[in-house]
């Protein structure tokens, strides 16, 4: 099932599966989200929890049980239920149950909230705690896929840049793949803008630690004038990826309050990287923006 939103400028859909966006399509038939193609990367813009990234050896250890986790948490293959809705809104709704408590030992309430502004796309983020005693532990993120050749087929990757506000000097995590090396940081010069090419994610992910600083990226091209503007507050990392060696002309850009478990990391979920210590009956709220021109 899908749920649209639209107004006078943009329709919007988004599945119930994992309360993914899978399309933003302006009036004039242009569509901003990657569709999905499995040769490539079948999915258009999944929601990663209660874990971002890769696990050490694909597992974590709670209170001395050891549970088998893969790559950025289940919520992404679950079914949502849209629990309020209108024109422009929707909230869709997952809680834990007998099948997530056995591969991930907390109560959970995670709300997506999608809200349509004239040419804005807001995405919110909101995670409960209702245990009555026990703190829940979590990584939460995004990962929308947006295409490149807007309005013309003919534009490829090479032909886009991303400019971030701020600019500045930014420390980059490297990836020892899949796993991360934050105790030696490289530079990342955001005083002009990124080049895009496909073999700048040859070694997967560009993840700049951003320490809660609001940053904005938006892409632009050398032949038309389209493209996205991305702004994120409080997020602690964001990811720039596409896929390689497999290639196509479209790139995500993730907000992430959690990240891939450390190269030394010792399996414990209390002393990960990045994670959320949310206390029992306690709410957490985040959220990014994405607008389409």
């Amino acid at each position: 099932m899908t749920v649209t939103l639209k107004n006078d400028y943009l329709t919007v859909q988004i599945n119930e599966k994992g309360a993914e966006l899978s399309s933003v399509k302006a009036n004039d038939g242009i569509e901003y989200i990657w569709q999905a193609d499995p040769a490539v990367w079948g999915r258009h813009a999944p929601v990663l929890f209660p874990f971002v990234g890769r696990l050490k050896d694909d597992q974590f250890q709670v209170e001395d049980q050891t549970y088998p986790m893969g790559q950025h948490g289940f919520a992404r293959d679950m079914d949502f239920e849209a629990v309020e809705q209108d024109d422009q809104h929707v909230i869709m709704e997952l809680n834990s149950n007998t099948e997530t408590l056995q591969k991930f030992p907390f109560e959970f309430k995670l709300r997506m909230h999608f809200t349509l502004k004239d040419h804005e796309l807001i995405e919110h983020y909101e995670v409960v705690n209702p245990d009555s005693k026990k703190d829940l532990l979590f990584s939460i993120g995004g990962h929308p896929g947006f295409n490149l050749n807007l309005g013309d087929n003919q534009i490829q990757m090479e032909d886009t840049q991303i400019r971030i506000a701020p600019k500045q000097v930014y420390n980059q995590i490297p990836l020892k793949a899949p796993y991360t090396d934050p105790k030696n940081p490289i530079k990342f010069d955001a005083t002009t803008p990124l080049d895009l090419t496909h073999a700048l994610f040859k070694d997967d992910a560009i993840i700049l630690d951003l320490k809660g600083e609001q940053i904005t990226l938006m892409t632009e091209n050398e032949v038309n004038n389209h493209g996205i503007a991305f702004t994120v507050a409080n997020a602690p990392y964001l990811g720039i990826w596409s896929p390689y060696p497999a290639t196509a002309n479209f790139v995500c850009l993730e907000p992430w309050w959690g990240i891939a478990d450390t190269v030394d990391f010792n399996g414990e979920l209390k002393d990960k990287l990045g994670v959320n210590r949310l206390a029992a009956q306690e709410t957490f709220n985040q959220e990014f923006s994405m607008s389409f021109f």
